[in-house]
């Protein structure tokens, strides 16, 4: 306690420029995800992305990312275990933000596309079961985050392999492509519309006071799809186009209505990205700010200080802007070859998976959602079609994260204890 007397506001300090790192590790490395199949796709070129990447994930942190927000990210660790030793935990957040950021940095500039909410759940854990003791981790929960490496990436991969695969038979598989695109792309649009509108009412808008019933949620999100899909029909149907025109202009024509579709889903990816994975690098922050606040009392929920949000919002879009090139190149190019079409059957994909884990609870990923599905969508033309030494790569650095967090938090929290105390 004495030491939060005497160095709270130093603490506080440290916590919010780590805590700046991290929302920056955050936007240089999940944000690259989320516009990668865009870029890859050349529905967007880098500049196009990073652009509509920090206006939507700045809106999303800044305008959803939630008023009150959890301590403990996940429930990992028991806070109770802290009540009499609160500068400990205080340590062990700094520590946590500070390891999982410097991760982030590492894997952004090797192009290696990881998992921040996994990054700063291992770098809890560490200081943790180390620095307290183990009892403090709840181990069931790390267990679900290690079968979700599995479970995340194979449902979005055969998602996205059923969307593409349908969008072959139904449309570039056929007589006349062109006609069969506007017959079905907006049942695509529906589909999009509706997936994107439940990613934003159950993300995002639930943290600003606008939290909706499950009924309610699926109503509006029918009648946005739609307004989407009437939108889309009306567009498609102003296209001047020759149908009797060669294949590979009908192919060329529709890959431009898909690369429409791709820059709709990017820009909603992107907020509820954003109202989301902030809380990786706020919540923590949080966590000390409230603590040195309250003199040493640890609650389970803490209302923000007003400066905190616009603090990770900002350094999601510093990150995103100068280092984001590197991951975004690995999603959209490294895996597999990418065009519109593919990359809006990985965006949907992922969407839905984000969907699914919403409302069954499964601890998720976006980037190994956003992964699975380009590989599903890669397995859909073949194993030929996929780069297996840039997949291998990226699941050793999904393994190595939770283990990298933990043993770096733990080097910072002694060196923690042995400065302050």
């Amino acid at each position: 306690m004495e030491i939060l007397v005497n160095y709270g506001d130093t603490l506080v300090i440290l916590a919010a420029l780590v805590g700046f790192f991290m929302a920056w590790g955050i936007g240089a490395n999940d944000v690259a995800n989320a516009m990668g199949t865009s870029v890859g796709s050349k529905a967007l070129t880098i500049k196009q992305a990073i652009i509509i990447a920090m206006i939507f994930e700045f809106a999303g942190a800044y305008l959803a990312g939630g008023e009150v927000t959890s301590t403990i990210r996940k429930g990992i660790i028991d806070a109770s275990y802290f009540a009499d030793i609160p500068e400990q935990l205080v340590f062990g957040m700094i520590s946590a933000l500070f390891a999982a950021a410097t991760w982030l940095l590492i894997a952004s500039a090797l192009g290696w596309p990881v998992s921040t909410t996994h990054s700063i759940v291992g770098a809890i854990i560490g200081f943790a079961a180390i620095g307290v003791s183990t009892d403090t981790v709840a181990w069931g929960k790390v267990g679900g985050i290690v079968g979700s490496w599995v479970v995340t990436p194979l449902i979005s991969g055969i998602i996205a392999f059923l969307i593409f695969n349908s969008a072959q038979k139904l449309i570039f598989d056929t007589e006349n492509p062109y006609k069969q695109a506007r017959r079905y792309v907006p049942i695509y649009m529906f589909m999009a519309g509706f997936v994107l509108s439940l990613v934003t009412i159950k993300k995002g808008l639930k943290h600003i006071g606008l939290e909706m019933g499950t009924m309610e949620g699926y109503i509006w999100a029918v009648a946005v799809a739609l307004l989407v899909a009437f939108i889309g029909k009306l567009f498609i149907a102003r296209i001047k186009f020759d149908e009797s025109a060669e294949k590979k202009h009908h192919y060329a024509n529709v890959e431009k209505v898909f690369a429409v579709l791709m820059v709709v889903t990017a820009c909603c990816m992107a907020f509820a990205h954003g109202s989301n994975d902030v809380a990786n690098a706020i919540g923590p922050l949080a966590a000390v700010e409230g603590i040195v606040s309250n003199n040493g009392e640890i609650a389970k929920k803490t209302a923000l200080a007003w400066w905190i949000l616009p603090l990770g919002g900002l350094g999601i879009v510093a990150g995103l802007a100068l280092f984001g090139h590197r991951v975004m190149e690995t999603i959209g190019k490294g895996i597999t070859h990418l065009t519109p079409s593919r990359g809006f059957a990985a965006e949907l994909a992922a969407a839905c998976t984000v969907v699914i884990a919403s409302g069954t609870g499964l601890p998720i990923s976006t980037t190994q959602t956003l992964v699975g599905a380009v590989l599903g969508v890669g397995m859909a033309r073949g194993i030929a079609a996929i780069n297996i030494g840039v997949v291998r790569n990226i699941v050793v650095s999904w393994v190595i994260t939770l283990p990298a967090g933990a043993g770096m938090s733990i080097i910072f929290f002694w060196m923690l204890n042995a400065y302050f105390a």
